[in-house]
C-alpha cells in the first residue's frame, strides 16, 4: 500500500513541475494510459497518472476561477463576508472575503486591503463596497518567496483594495458564536485586553487562536534561528499533544466506568479526535492544521474500528487523504517537513529491541528529527539552525506542557472566571519570557545556525537515503555509510564568476530597485527596495534570501543611491543582518550609524578586472532629490552597465555635459524606472544601450514604465525588459558577450503563467 500511495503522490508532484499544465486531449490520453497500465496490472504505474490526471484538473479548476484579465483594474461592486481574522498595521488592514453578491463573474475567495479604514474591521462582517482587483501577483526572484503560489495553495483567486471608501457598507454583523471566524475574533479581542506584555500576547495568541500577525520580525528571527519556529503556531506537534492528553485522560476514566459496549480506546479515541478538531478549528483550519487533523483522523479511526494496521499504512493512509482533500499540499515546505518528521519518528522507534528511559528516548528523537529534516531544509531555505536539537529539548516540553494548555484553558476561563483567567495568563507571559531569554542567548552563540548553497534535488534524496542509513537500527551493517551520502548537501559550491566575469542581477523588488553585482571575490547591492512595514521589506524578503542562495554572506559595497523609500526602503534590515565592509550613498547622513561616505562623480575602484566609477552626483548637486542620485558605470573586459538609479532631466544633461565619453554602454537600467521625466532622447542618443532593464512593477499605479518612453526605446532599437513581467533578470558578462535571464521564463510554474495584462 505503501508504495502505491508513493506513486500517486509522485504524479501530483510531477504535476507540479510543468510550466503550462496539459489541455483536455493530453488528460484524456493520460486516463485511458492509466487505466490500461491498471488493467495489465502496472499498478504502480497506474497510480502515479491517476495522480497527474487528478492533479492537473484540481489545478485548472481553480486557475479558470480566477480573476480575467478584462476586469483586472476597473472598479467593481461588491458584497460578502470576512473570513478569517484581519491583520492590521499602521496604514492598512488586510483581510480574506468570501463574496456572496456580483453583477460580473469574479473568484469566490478575495484578498483585499483597507487602506486608513474609519471603522473597525472584524472577522464575521458583512459588507458592500467598491473594489479595484488584479490578477495573482507577486515578485518572483531565485530563493525568494513566491507568493503568486501562496495565493494559489489559498484559493485566492485575486487581490486588490477598497475604493471609495465613504460609500462602503457594513451590511451586517454575525452573532457572536455564530462561526468559527467569528469566534476567533471574539477570543482574540478578549486576550487584547488583559495585562499581559505584548510579545508575549503575541506568542499566546499565535499558540490558542492561530492568530500570527503580531509576531514581530525580530521574534520570527529568534525562532527561525533557533529551530523553534515551528512551536510558535497551531502545528501536528499542538495538535497530538492536545488529542494525546485528552486520550490518556477519557482512556483513565472510562476504564473506571461499568460499560462493555465500547472499549476504553475507542471512546477516547473519539474524544481525542473532537479535542483536535476543537484546537484546529481555533486555528481557523489553516493548511497545515487540516494536514495535522487528517493524519490523526486515520490513526485515531483504526483504534475505533479496532483493526490493527502496520504503522506505515496509516501514515500512507495519511498522506493519501492530504493529497485527495487539497493537492496543491505539496507546493509547500511545511508539507514534506510535518510528513518528514513523522516518518522519521516512526522509521527510529521501530525494530528497536533495546528499551531505553523515555527521557533518553525523547531527546533521541529530537535529534534524529533534526537530522533527517536538515537535507530538506537546506533545499527549501539554505540555512539550517544547528542549536535547533538543544533549542528544541528546552522549548517542546515548556511550550507543549506548560504553554499551550494554561493558554487554551486561560481562554475558556476568561469570560466565566476572568480572575482565574488572568492568572493563567500571567503564568504564561512569566514562562514565555524566561524562555525567550534562553532562546535569545542560543541564537547569540556563534554558529547558531549556517547559511550553505541550495543542494541539487538529487543531493537532497541522496543525503535522505544517508539520513535513513545512519538512524537504522543496529546491526545494519554499513550504518557509518551514511555520513558519506549526507555530506554532499554541506559541500555544495556556488557557481562563481571567474576573474574579468561578473554576474548582474536587477531583482524583482515590485515598485522599486535593487541590483546584486557579483565578480570572483566581491559583491555589491546597489539600492534595496522599499519598506512596507516593520515585518516586510524588500531587504528581508527579497534581498537576503537572494544573496542566501547564491551563498553571499559579505557585502563588499552597499549603495544607496537616494533617500527614496523604493531604494533605502530594505537597507536597515541589510546593514544589521549581512557583514557589509563600507556604506556608499548621495545620502550619507541618513546611514551615519553605519558609517556611510558621499558617492560622488570620479570615485572609482576595481574588483577582479573590472571597473566601477561614479558618474553622477557632482559636489554641488541639484535641487531635486532624484537627480541626486548615485550614478554607477560598470566596465567589464567584453560589456558595460549603466546604473541611474531615479534621475531625471536635470541630471541627464549633466552627464551629457561633463561624461558624454563615458555614457556609451551595453546595458542600461532604465532611469527613474521608465518614468517620462527621464530617458531624454538626447541621453539615450549617448548611451546607445543594447538592452534596458526596467525595474517596475506590473501593474503599477504610476504607469511606469510610460508610453512615450517605451516608444523612445523601441526608436534607438533596444530590446527592453520589465522586472514586473520578467522576475528577476540576470545577466552574466562572460567570454565576450552577456547573456540575460529571465527568472520568470526559466523558472516559472503554471501558476506564475499571467495573463495579458490590461493598464
Amino acid at each position: 500500500m505503501f508504495l502505491s500511495v508513493l506513486s500517486f503522490f509522485l504524479g501530483v508532484l510531477f504535476c507540479q513541475q510543468w510550466a503550462v499544465l496539459p489541455d483536455f486531449l493530453g488528460l484524456a490520453l493520460s486516463l485511458i494510459v492509466a487505466i490500461l497500465m491498471a488493467y495489465f496490472n502496472y499498478r504502480r504505474v497506474a497510480y502515479f497518472l491517476f495522480g497527474l490526471v487528478f492533479a492537473s484538473i484540481s489545478a485548472d479548476h481553480f486557475l479558470s476561477r480566477q480573476l480575467t484579465p478584462d476586469l483586472q483594474g476597473k472598479e467593481l461592486l461588491i458584497q460578502g463576508d470576512i473570513i478569517g481574522l484581519p491583520e492590521y498595521n499602521a496604514q492598512r488592514v488586510r483581510f480574506d472575503f468570501q463574496l456572496t453578491h456580483t453583477a460580473v463573474l469574479l473568484p469566490d475567495k478575495l484578498r483585499l486591503s483597507w487602506y486608513y479604514p474609519q471603522q473597525k474591521i472584524t472577522a464575521g462582517q458583512s459588507w458592500q463596497f467598491y473594489v479595484k482587483l488584479k490578477q495573482p501577483h507577486g515578485t518572483l526572484n531565485p530563493g525568494g518567496f513566491d507568493y503568486e503560489k501562496w495565493l494559489f495553495t489559498q484559493h485566492i483567486g485575486a487581490t486588490g483594495y477598497i475604493r471609495q471608501a465613504e460609500t462602503a457598507i457594513l451590511l451586517a454583523t454575525k452573532s457572536p458564536w455564530s462561526s468559527i471566524s467569528v469566534i476567533r475574533q471574539k477570543l482574540a479581542d478578549l486576550l487584547i485586553k488583559q495585562d499581559i506584555s505584548p510579545a508575549s500576547m503575541a506568542l499566546i495568541k499565535a499558540l490558542s487562536i492561530g492568530d500570527k500577525s503580531q509576531i514581530s520580525a525580530r521574534q520570527w528571527q529568534v525562532l527561525s534561528s533557533s529551530g523553534t519556529n515551528h512551536l510558535m503556531a497551531i502545528s501536528g506537534l499542538h495538535i497530538g499533544l492536545i488529542a494525546g492528553m485528552v486520550y490518556w485522560l477519557v482512556f483513565n476514566c472510562w476504564l473506571r466506568l461499568p460499560s462493555n459496549r465500547y472499549s476504553a480506546p475507542q471512546i477516547a479515541a473519539c474524544f481525542a479526535f473532537i479535542a483536535a478538531l476543537f484546537y484546529a478549528a481555533l486555528a481557523g483550519f489553516s493548511i497545515p492544521t487540516q494536514r495535522a487533523l487528517i493524519m490523526l483522523g486515520i490513526f485515531m479511526l483504526t483504534l475505533v474500528m479496532r483493526r490493527h494496521v502496520k504503522t506505515l499504512n496509516v501514515f500512507a493512509l495519511a498522506l493519501l487523504a492530504v493529497l485527495l482533500v487539497d493537492p496543491m499540499a505539496v507546493l509547500s515546505a511545511g508539507f514534506y517537513l510535518s510528513f518528514l518528521a513523522v516518518f522519521s519518528i516512526v522509521y527510529v522507534l521501530s525494530a528497536r529491541l533495546c528499551p531505553e528511559h523515555r527521557f533518553v528516548s525523547s531527546l533521541k528523537i529530537h535529534a534524529f528529527v533534526a537530522l533527517s529534516l536538515l537535507p530538506v531544509l537546506l533545499f527549501f531555505f539554505q540555512r539550517v539552525s544547528l542549536i535547533a536539537p538543544v533549542a528544541n529539548i528546552i522549548a517542546v516540553p515548556v511550550v507543549s506542557i506548560v504553554v499551550v494548555p494554561l493558554s487554551l484553558l486561560a481562554l475558556t476561563l476568561l469570560q466565566i472566571l476572568p480572575e482565574i483567567a488572568v492568572f493563567l495568563l500571567q503564568i504564561v507571559d512569566s514562562v514565555l519570557q524566561a524562555l525567550w531569554q534562553v532562546l535569545e542567548y542560543l541564537v547569540d552563540l556563534p554558529m547558531a545556525s549556517i547559511v550553505r548553497p541550495k543542494p541539487q534535488l538529487w543531493q537532497m534524496i541522496v543525503a535522505l537515503l544517508g539520513v535513513l542509513l545512519i538512524l537504522a537500527p543496529k546491526g545494519i551493517p554499513g550504518r557509518f555509510l551514511g555520513i558519506f551520502l549526507v555530506l554532499p548537501v554541506f559541500l555544495v559550491k556556488p557557481e562563481k564568476p571567474v576573474p574579468g566575469a561578473m554576474n548582474l542581477t536587477l531583482l524583482d523588488v515590485g515598485q522599486g530597485l535593487s541590483v546584486v553585482v557579483e565578480t570572483a571575490e566581491h559583491a555589491l547591492v546597489f539600492d534595496t527596495g522599499a519598506r512596507f512595514s516593520d515585518k516586510f521589506d524588500m531587504g528581508r524578503n527579497v534581498i537576503l534570501p537572494f544573496l542566501y542562495y547564491r551563498h553571499i554572506l559579505r557585502l563588499d559595497k552597499l549603495i544607496i543611491s537616494h533617500a527614496d523609500n523604493d531604494h533605502i526602503g530594505g537597507a536597515e534590515t541589510l546593514l544589521n543582518s549581512i557583514s557589509v565592509q563600507q556604506v556608499l550613498s548621495s545620502v550619507p547622513d541618513q546611514l551615519a550609524t553605519y558609517n556611510a561616505i558621499q558617492c560622488s562623480a570620479g570615485y572609482s575602484w576595481e574588483w577582479d578586472q573590472i571597473k566601477f566609477q561614479f558618474l553622477s552626483p557632482p559636489e554641488h548637486g541639484f535641487e531635486n532629490e532624484n537627480d541626486n542620485s548615485c550614478v554607477l558605470r560598470i566596465d567589464t573586459p567584453q560589456s558595460s552597465v549603466l546604473l541611474t538609479a531615479d534621475i531625471e532631466r536635470a541630471a541627464e544633461d549633466y552627464l551629457i555635459q561633463n561624461s558624454s565619453e563615458s555614457l556609451q554602454a551595453d546595458i542600461l537600467i532604465s532611469p527613474h524606472h521608465g518614468s517620462n521625466t527621464s530617458s531624454s532622447t538626447a541621453f539615450l542618443a549617448l548611451v546607445k544601450p543594447e538592452k534596458i532593464l526596467i525595474p517596475a512593477d506590473s501593474p503599477n499605479r504610476f504607469g511606469f514604465p510610460h508610453v512615450e518612453v517605451i516608444e523612445r526605446y523601441q526608436a534607438i532599437a533596444a530590446k527592453y525588459f520589465i522586472t514586473g513581467d520578467q522576475g528577476a533578470i540576470s545577466i552574466r558578462f562572460n567570454d565576450n558577450r552577456n547573456q540575460l535571464e529571465s527568472y520568470r521564463d526559466t523558472h516559472s510554474r503554471y501558476w506564475n503563467q499571467r495573463k495579458l495584462i490590461i493598464k
